[in-house]
Parts: C-alpha cells; sequence; structure tokens
C-alpha cells in the first residue's frame, strides 16, 4: 500500500512538469521566461566585469545599487500597463528592448565607447525589465484551467529560474575564457529576443479589459494595486511574510562574505561556495516542491519555506563550521523554491485579475526594497552584535513570523480547498468549463448556498430572473407549462435563459429531492460568461438548442 501510495505522489508531481508542457501556451511562456532570466544573469555578470574593470569593487556596487533602484520605484507605477491589455505583449515589448539595450552595449563595448554609455544602457534595460516578472507572474493564471494547473506552472517556473541562475553564469564564465565581454553581451541580447519570439507565439482568448485612457494616470492605477492589497488580510500575510524573507535575503548577502571570510576564515573561495550551496539547495528544492503541485496545503508550506530562510541562518551563528554552514545554507535554497511555487500560486488565487499585474508590482517593489534594508540592517548588527550575533538575530525573525502566522495560513489552506470545490462544480457546466482559471474562480468565490426542500420550487416558469443556479446535490424535475419536461442533478446548471436572452423565467425547477445549490448574482454571472469568447459562444449555442428543443411536441430538457 505504501509503494502504491508513494508512486500515485510521484505521478502527480512529474504531472506539475508534464501538463505545462502538454500545454503550448505554458511551455512558450515558460521557455521564454527561461531565456529572458538566463539573459538577465549573463548580463548582470558581463555588467560586473566592465564596473570592476572601471572602478574596482566599489564601482560594482554602486551600479548594482543603480539598477535596483528603479525596479523598487517603477515596478508598482509601470504594471498597470500589464493590467490593461494583453500580457505577453507587454512581454514582448520588454524582451525585446532588453534585447536592443544589450546589443548596444556589446556594441560599445567592441568600438571601445564610453563606459558610462554601458551604465546608462544598462539602467535602460533594468527599468524595461522591472515590468517582466509581474506581467509573467499576471500571465500564468490566465493559461491555465485549474488550481492545480496554476501551482505546476510555478513548479516549474521555479525550477527554471534556479537553473538560469546556474546557467547565466555560467554561461558568461564560459565566454569570457574564450573571448570578451562584448560576446557575453551579444549573447545575452540573442536570448532576449529569443525569449521575445517564444512569447509572440504565445495564442489565447483574451480576458477582455478596459483600453487605457487618452492620459493615463499611472499613480492612480498604481495605488489600485495598492488597494488591493490592504483590502485582503491574506494578501497582507504573504506580502508581509514575502518582505521578511527579502529582508533575510538581502542580509545573506553581507552575511556570504564576513561569514566566509571573518568566521570561517575560508577567504574569498569561501564567499562562492556559500552562495554555490545556496543555488544547489534551490534547483533540489524546485524538484521537491513539484509534489506541492498536488497538495492543497500551500500555505503551510509557505510558513515552511519563510522559516527554511531563517533558522539555517541562526544555525550558522550557533554551530560556525564550514562544512554545517553550507548544508544549512542548501536548506535556504530549498525554502526558496517551496516560496516560489506556494506565495505565487497564492497571490494569483487571491488577486482578481483587473489588478493582478500590479499586485505582482507591488510585490516586487517590496522586495527591492527589504533586500536593501537587510543588506543595511546586517551591516549594522555584525558592527553592534559581532558576526554570530547578527546571525542569530535575523536568522530568527522568519521562523519567529513562520510561527506567528500559520494559523492563519492554515485558515487560508481550507478557504482554497473550499474555492477548489466549488470551481471544480462550476467546470462540470459545459458553458462555464472554457472560463480561464481567474474568471471561474471569482465566480466560485461570489456563490451564495441556497437550499430549498422537498416539494418546493427552486425558480416559478413566469418570474423575472435575477440568478443563476448550480445543483451541489439533490434531483429536481423542470415543469414546462404543467408538464415535467426533463430531470436535473449534480453538476448540472439552470437559469440562464431568463439572464442571457433578458425574459421571464421559461420553466419551473421543482425539489424531487432536498436541494443544495450555489447561486450567483445575475451580474456575476453575465460578466464571466459573456466576457469570454469561447463561454459566450457555449452559452449561446447552449440556449439555442435548449429553446429549440422546448417545445409541445418535443418534451426534452428545457432549462429555466
Amino acid at each position: 500500500m505504501g509503494l502504491h501510495v508513494s508512486r500515485d505522489r510521484l505521478a502527480e508531481a512529474l504531472s506539475a512538469f508534464t501538463s505545462n508542457w502538454r500545454n503550448p501556451n505554458l511551455r512558450r511562456a515558460q521557455l521564454g521566461f527561461l531565456g529572458a532570466w538566463t539573459a538577465e544573469w549573463a548580463f548582470t555578470v558581463a555588467l560586473g566585469v566592465v564596473a570592476y574593470e572601471d572602478g574596482g569593487a566599489f564601482a560594482v556596487g554602486l551600479v548594482g545599487l543603480v539598477r535596483m533602484l528603479p525596479s523598487a520605484v517603477l515596478a508598482p507605477v509601470l504594471s498597470p500597463f500589464a493590467d490593461r491589455g494583453r500580457r505577453e505583449r507587454v512581454l514582448v515589448v520588454v524582451s525585446s528592448l532588453r534585447g536592443l539595450m544589450t546589443a548596444l552595449a556589446a556594441v560599445t563595448v567592441a568600438v571601445h565607447g564610453p563606459t558610462v554609455v554601458v551604465y546608462v544602457l544598462a539602467v535602460l534595460s533594468t527599468i524595461a525589465a522591472t515590468l517582466f516578472r509581474p506581467a509573467h507572474s499576471a500571465l500564468l493564471p490566465t493559461l491555465c484551467r485549474t488550481g492545480h494547473e496554476l501551482a505546476s506552472a510555478n513548479v516549474v517556473r521555479g525550477m527554471l529560474d534556479s537553473v538560469s541562475t546556474l546557467v547565466g553564469p555560467l554561461l558568461a564564465a564560459v565566454l569570457l575564457a574564450v573571448a570578451d565581454v562584448s560576446v557575453v553581451f551579444a549573447v545575452a541580447a540573442g536570448a532576449s529576443f529569443l525569449a521575445a519570439l517564444l512569447l509572440a507565439r504565445v495564442r489565447y482568448d483574451a480576458l477582455p479589459r478596459p483600453p487605457g485612457p487618452l492620459r493615463p494616470d499611472l499613480i492612480g492605477e498604481a495605488k489600485e494595486g495598492v488597494r488591493a492589497v490592504t483590502g485582503s488580510r491574506d494578501l497582507q500575510l504573504i506580502l508581509g511574510l514575502a518582505a521578511a524573507q527579502s529582508l533575510t535575503r538581502g542580509a545573506l548577502t553581507v552575511f556570504s562574505v564576513v561569514v566566509a571570510v571573518d568566521l570561517l576564515e575560508t577567504g574569498d573561495a569561501g564567499v562562492g561556495a556559500l552562495m554555490t550551496a545556496v543555488g544547489a539547495g534551490a534547483v533540489i528544492g524546485s524538484l521537491g516542491a513539484s509534489f506541492l503541485a498536488a497538495g492543497a496545503r500551500l500555505g503551510a508550506w509557505f510558513a515552511v519555506g519563510v522559516a527554511l530562510w531563517g533558522l539555517p541562518i541562526a544555525l550558522i551563528g550557533l554551530y560556525p563550521r564550514e562544512v554545517v554552514a553550507l548544508g544549512l545554507l542548501a536548506f535556504v535554497g530549498v525554502g526558496n523554491a517551496v516560496i516560489d511555487v506556494a506565495g505565487f500560486t497564492l497571490i494569483g488565487r487571491l488577486t482578481p485579475d483587473s489588478v493582478l499585474a500590479r499586485v505582482f508590482g507591488v510585490l516586487e517593489s517590496l522586495v527591492t526594497v527589504s533586500i536593501g534594508v537587510g543588506a543595511l540592517l546586517a551591516s549594522g548588527l555584525v558592527e553592534w552584535l559581532g558576526v554570530r550575533g547578527a546571525l542569530i538575530a535575523i536568522g530568527a525573525l522568519c521562523p519567529l513570523l513562520a510561527v506567528l502566522a500559520v494559523r492563519r495560513l492554515r485558515r487560508l489552506d481550507q478557504s482554497v480547498i473550499d474555492t477548489d470545490q466549488d470551481v471544480a462544480l462550476l467546470q462540470r457546466v459545459p458553458m462555464l468549463r472554457p472560463l480561464p482559471l481567474p474568471v471561474i474562480e471569482q465566480l466560485a468565490r461570489s456563490l451564495e448556498p441556497v437550499t430549498v426542500p422537498v416539494g418546493q420550487a427552486a425558480v416559478t416558469q413566469g418570474e423575472i430572473g435575477d440568478r443563476y443556479y448550480v445543483i451541489a446535490a439533490g434531483e429536481a424535475d423542470v415543469i414546462g407549462d404543467g408538464r415535467v419536461v426533463a430531470a436535473l442533478g449534480p453538476g448540472e446548471g439552470f437559469g440562464e435563459i431568463a439572464l442571457l436572452r433578458r425574459s421571464r423565467r421559461t420553466a419551473t425547477v421543482l425539489a424531487r429531492q432536498t436541494l443544495r445549490l450555489r447561486s450567483v448574482s445575475a451580474d456575476g454571472f453575465l460578466a464571466a460568461v459573456m466576457g469570454y469568447t469561447p463561454s459566450t459562444r457555449a452559452a449561446e449555442e447552449d440556449v439555442a438548442s435548449r429553446l429549440q428543443r422546448f417545445a409541445p411536441d418535443q418534451p426534452d430538457e428545457p432549462p429555466a
């Protein structure tokens, strides 16, 4: 029995990868992400070489700071562009601009142009890149049909993110060994253009979004993303924990140096070894995180991932040994992989599609600021408490917050499970089945339970229709003009004709057994069904077919 269960779990974990490969749009979106992020890491290495040759270690740090600041400031401001239209088009533009800037940097270096031009191009590339992750994170739910598929997409993207952190620098190192920096820039530009080509091939029926105003108010639109976060306690919790994890991440950039040089006395090479341990743990964690896609307790696992970001760091302060430090930092990488899967999936499922990119933009800005604060805080604590004291103080933050948040995260898990059940119920209805996950999930969250006792009518012929119903349990008779013309059971809906045709009820639905219904308002139903071309087409075909069948000489299954 145990072996059988293990095989089932392994099959479910592998499905996280196979489901993405079978979905052409997801496959292209994910490969586009891999190309874009491999280009980013290779570009970062090449830029570091240029800065170091120009002004030493200080120049490297200064250029890194200058590149980071635009992301923190502009991520929420630019993210409204990804909520206005087709998000893959935003990604194509972003990748093309990054490719162009990187190609110009390659030319500048090749002709021995001014280094300041390379810096300016790096900043412009980073400004464009600010939109990439929020837009990509908001695109994935649109390409998915179920919560499992979305979790799987985040598993795969987390794995590709980890792979790119290894492949990008490795590619740059190989190219620098046989060529110069301009070649690295050129290859990175090619990877960005390839990402743009892959993303341009994403094809799907987009959700309708209002066109942008002639005079856009980016600040006002950005505030809507902030309001979406402040209006949801669950989003506040997820983003707050993500900020704590990012603060620890910023501190780790300082700790990796002082631990290697001052505490472990392993020198400069030890710095690289410590960060390599984190990267290796992230790759292993990404493989293990595939098991999370089949589970429903993402909130609880998110707490585990947050705790893993801090606990190993605190333990290094208690047990400062090189082998111990390498092993513990690998667990930090595992925690990072778990956070990526659970956090991005939960945000994608909790946020309305209309502001999804803006919420991810808020996250991007929050993460960037927290990383900077963490680095400064770690530097101060090392001076005040010493290396070991600083490790323990910073390392204790995430585990403590995770313990305090775990009860609320478990309640969030139960809410997601309940929503999944309602989504599964709605997807049994043919006209609702084509709806993408963000739409059908929003519809599921608006459902209201209704109980109809045996012998009573759920709806009555001739009355004005204002709601749509789906049967969760029980059976009913459909009565038209005094005759039983059809029977309905679990997973079947009724009430759509009156809403779609703006007419009165065409039949009475009488409870043969006690009915447990889920109902949605006319506005919610029409916004979902009529706002998406495939579901609109399915609904119109269904209504036309049923009205044609509902005739005195053909008493055959009319709706109400």
